[in-house]
């Protein structure tokens, strides 16, 4: 959680030649760490300021590139590992070991220059233990491994793997070793482009760097090195850099704080403009992307056939068959056992789904795994706490029918689309203006107005108005319009006196 604290000391230390760890593949100790602290009267402790915790564009690119990725950098040749779990709770009911694999190889597929060069489905009935698989599984596994030429990396395909377990794969394979967390969150990063994108990537490494610190100086602690203090500071070097890991998750906390007051006045101009906000919303790669921009027309928006593509929130503004102009939410994807901390540090991109007027739900209804897709989108969504009215209309989309032969829609009210090809998108339009219509209760209606009254100018700021016919003779139009019955309980009492 982001809890303001104050820290009284200033160091600055590095770590280059204080930590002579042989396996230095994920450490604090490869770059300088700053401490500073802020101006304190005795028996005074500031409340903070804002400018004082905010971080700047300069600090937020400092800060995302000299934080140590993940996965290390470069090219890696990797090996897949996936543990079938035969049964208990870690057992996966809703899809099978080889749709499991081919996400996986999915995942490295997505990253420049990474490659899978063997791979392998193994059982194990011990997924909890340290070494997940039993004795003779693993000398099975450590014996291929060790046989195939050009392996950089091993990646074990579960969620998050022990810095015990981590250190055990490594000493035995003698190879880099990577977790699921580790390998969507190098995604991740790679496909970062804004500041809040890189902070919430930032965040999302924190745990990462804290638990492998704590591993590291387990490690110099049975060296006898772990546990001196450093240049008379008092403290420890676990201590030290703890407190490093603290002040900078506290400093990217504020940040994301400052980022989520500036959206929510954003979203606050948008409802006051009375613009409808439609979330686009489906497991990664499904075709949100390419969906938007077939309904708006944006030649800006670039779809990429790749995991992660869109990591930031993007608005587009569409038009529906009555000329009402909403705003399309392009939204971060979802994938099957997405760790909950990478979620979290995605929050304040998803609140805006739960501000939306309508979510619709795009399905790859190509993809042999949809169905479970679409539990761990409806899942995500729960956990999110999004408002009954939201779930209770979502619409759902079957896209990519262009690659199904002789497709059939296999659940009510769902619509079939080809996003790329533009098939059923007229029929889609229609059904989330009748959504969009009983969620935000806009009705159409046309009105005739006294041209020399201020009317017009009204319905202009209140409401949306579509057409409007002028009778210059008279000096009247007829106006038709979209309008909330609030607003047109308005309208009557001033112009109507009803």
């Amino acid at each position: 959680s982001c809890v303001r604290k104050h820290f009284s000391r200033a160091t600055t230390v590095s770590w280059q030649t204080s930590i002579p760890l042989q396996h230095r593949r994920f450490s604090l100790s490869t770059y300088q760490l700053k401490i500073r602290d802020d101006d304190h009267t005795p028996g005074h402790e500031s409340l903070g300021r804002e400018e004082d915790d905010y971080i700047d564009d300069s600090e937020i690119d400092e800060l995302f590139q000299h934080q140590i990725p993940m996965v290390g950098e470069g090219d890696h040749r990797i090996f897949i590992v996936h543990p079938d779990v035969k049964w208990g709770s870690r057992k996966q009911y809703l899809t099978t070991a080889n749709l499991m694999m081919a996400e996986a190889v999915g995942l490295v597929n997505t990253l420049h220059n990474w490659s899978v060069i063997d791979k392998i489905i193994l059982s194990t009935k011990t997924p909890e233990k340290k070494m997940i698989f039993g004795k003779g599984n693993f000398q099975t596994l450590t014996e291929r491994i060790k046989r195939t030429p050009g392996v950089t990396a091993v990646f074990v395909n579960v969620e998050r793997l022990s810095p015990a377990s981590e250190k055990e794969f490594e000493e035995a394979w003698g190879v880099k070793v990577f977790d699921r967390y580790s390998v969507v969150l190098h995604i991740f990063r790679c496909n970062a482009r804004t500041k809040e994108a890189k902070l919430q990537v930032s965040l999302a490494e924190i745990p990462l760097l804290r638990s492998r610190l704590r591993n590291e100086v387990a490690n110099l602690d049975q060296q006898g090195g772990g546990s001196r203090y450093i240049m008379g500071s008092g403290e420890t070097l676990m201590e030290v850099q703890q407190r490093v890991l603290q002040e900078r998750e506290l400093k990217i906390c504020s940040a994301l704080q400052h980022l989520r007051r500036k959206r929510h006045l954003l979203r606050s101009q948008r409802k006051n403009r009375d613009f409808p906000i439609i979330s686009v919303m489906g497991y990664t790669n499904c075709g949100k992307t390419t969906l938007i921009k077939a309904l708006t027309g944006d030649a800006a928006l670039q779809p990429r056939d790749q995991l992660f593509a869109t990591l930031d929130v993007t608005v587009h503004a569409g038009t529906l068959p009555s000329h009402m102009t909403v705003l399309y939410v392009d939204t971060i994807g979802f994938l099957s056992q997405l760790p909950h901390r990478l979620i979290d540090s995605f929050s304040a991109t998803l609140d805006d789904v739960t501000h939306s007027d309508l979510i619709v739900h795009v399905r790859d209804i190509s993809h042999p795994e949809t169905v479970n897709q679409k539990e761990n989108v409806l899942n995500v969504l729960r956990n999110l706490q999004i408002p009954d009215r939201l779930l209770s209309s979502i619409v759902e989309v079957h896209n990519k029918i262009d690659l199904v032969d002789s497709y059939e829609p296999s659940e009510p009210n769902s619509l079939p689309i080809s996003a790329l090809r533009g098939q059923g998108l007229e029929e889609l339009k229609i059904v989330v203006e009748e959504a969009i219509m009983r969620s935000t209760g806009k009705q159409v209606l046309t009105l005739p107005v006294d041209l020399s009254s201020s009317q017009l100018s009204w319905l202009y700021k209140e409401a949306t108005v579509q057409e409007v016919d002028v009778n210059p003779d008279e000096g009247s139009a007829v106006v038709k319009v979209i309008i909330s019955a609030a607003a047109y309980g308005r309208y009557r009492k001033m112009f109507l006196g009803s």
